[in-house]
C-alpha cells in the first residue's frame, strides 16, 4: 500500500484586534487576525502538516521554523507551494483534500468558494476535490470565546 497515504493536520493561532486576517489563501474582511510568525494562515498550516505527516516528512515546523527570519510574514501560500515540491519529489500526487475551519465569527460561508479554488490551484488540483468546511463551537472554549483560530485537514496522495 505505497501508492497511497492519509495525512491529518491540525493547527491553532490566538486572535488579535487590527491584524490581517487569511484563511485558505485568502484575505477574510474581520476586525481580528491571527498572531503568528508567518501570516497565520490557519488552514494552510493544517494542510501542510497533513501532507508532510502523510509522507513521514515532520511537521511544518521543521520545514518552515517560526524562529527563522526567511519565514518572518511569509504568505502561506508560499508554505503550501514548497511542501507540495516535497509531495512531488516523493512522487505523490494529491487526492482530495478535507479542511474543516473553527472560528466565532466572522461567518466563512462567503468565502468557502475562493478557499477551495485558491487552495486547488497551488495544489494542481480540481476545486472538486478540495473540501473547506466552516464551523463554531458554540460559543465554547477559546474558539467560542472568539481568542482563537483552529482547522483540522485530511488528505490522501496517491503515487
Amino acid at each position: 500500500m505505497d501508492n497511497i497515504r492519509i495525512g491529518n493536520g491540525y493547527d491553532v493561532h490566538a486572535l488579535a484586534e487590527g491584524l490581517p486576517l487569511w484563511l485558505g489563501g485568502i484575505r477574510i474582511e474581520s476586525p481580528v487576525g491571527c498572531i503568528a510568525h508567518s501570516d497565520g494562515d490557519v488552514p494552510i498550516h493544517a494542510l501542510c502538516d497533513a501532507l508532510l505527516g502523510a509522507l513521514a516528512l515532520g511537521d511544518i515546523g521543521k520545514h518552515f521554523p517560526d524562529t527563522s527570519d526567511e519565514f518572518k510574514g511569509i504568505d502561506s501560500k508560499i508554505l503550501l507551494e514548497r511542501t507540495m515540491g516535497l509531495v512531488s519529489g516523493e512522487g505523490y500526487r494529491v487526492g482530495n483534500v478535507d479542511i474543516t475551519i473553527s472560528m466565532q465569527r466572522p461567518k466563512l460561508a462567503p468565502y468557502i468558494l475562493q478557499m477551495r479554488e485558491t487552495l486547488a490551484g497551488i495544489m494542481h488540483i480540481s476545486p472538486g476535490d478540495v473540501s473547506v468546511k466552516a464551523t463554531t463551537t458554540e460559543k465554547l472554549g477559546f474558539v467560542g470565546r472568539g481568542e482563537g483560530c483552529e482547522a483540522y485537514a485530511v488528505v490522501l496522495l496517491y503515487r
